[in-house]
């Protein structure tokens, strides 16, 4: 397990002054980015090894947002490394150790000179060491897009989306998802399942579904495949 305490920033909530789903997002990466930084496979040992972490899939549950100057502690635990699969769980609890919310989430270790998965080696394995599975209600990773849907206005990728994966952020769809969320839906639960990436300049087409208790959004490229599905679910 890896965990780092903060305090809630002005910078990090919404109009309501509670943490937005971005926010938490990056929270959860900071704490993953801190956590391989500290067994010796950070940025910089993926880059020299010619490798980086994927994101698969992610579920995000949420309790209650922490608000505005709020004391939390995220916490990350990986539990278990399966081929080219790594899996960890995330938590964010408040100062009375409370969850306001926590994750499940898949991750491919990938080669970025051949774009193809690489297993993970046994020493990567030992560093990261296993901790127990959040108890929590797991979901299937797969996302579908519903056939009625609202096709919206194209969005060119900007190049402040990339990261130093040369791609655009995971937390970059979810905030371009989540602009077709009405006010009035209170997000209980988030699922993204990511199927490509986006690169700067790429051409991304939203398409939304609105169902009972549940909206899903599909950023697709110009012939129609998806980069990822993001479905936000209500209480």
């Amino acid at each position: 397990m890896y965990q780092f305490d903060s305090t809630i920033r002005y910078s990090e909530v919404d109009a309501d002054c509670n943490l937005t789903i971005p926010a938490l997002m990056n929270y959860f990466q900071d704490c993953t980015t801190f956590h391989s930084e500290t067994v010796g496979n950070g940025v910089k040992a993926l880059a020299k090894r010619k490798q980086a972490w994927m994101l698969s899939f992610y579920q995000i549950c949420i309790k209650q947002m922490p608000k505005f100057l709020d004391e939390v502690t995220i916490s990350t635990y990986p539990y278990e490394i399966k081929g080219f699969y790594g899996f960890r769980n995330f938590c964010v609890t408040d100062k009375k150790g409370n969850r306001c919310a926590y994750a499940n989430s898949i991750w491919v270790l990938m080669d970025i000179t051949t774009g193809r998965p690489a297993k993970v080696t046994q020493d990567v394995i030992e560093a990261y060491g296993q901790d127990e599975k959040l108890d929590m209600e797991y979901c299937d990773r797969k996302l579908l897009i519903p056939q009625e849907v609202e096709t919206k206005e194209k969005i060119v990728v900007p190049s402040f989306f990339i990261d130093s994966n040369h791609h655009m952020n995971n937390e970059k769809y979810v905030t371009l998802a989540a602009e077709y969320v009405p006010n009035d839906f209170k997000v209980s639960e988030l699922r993204v399942e990511y199927k490509k990436e986006a690169k700067w300049k790429d051409v991304i087409i939203p398409v939304v579904a609105r169902e009972e208790k549940r909206i899903t959004v599909g950023l697709l490229d110009e012939s129609q495949k998806p980069y990822a599905i993001v479905a936000f679910l209500e209480k």
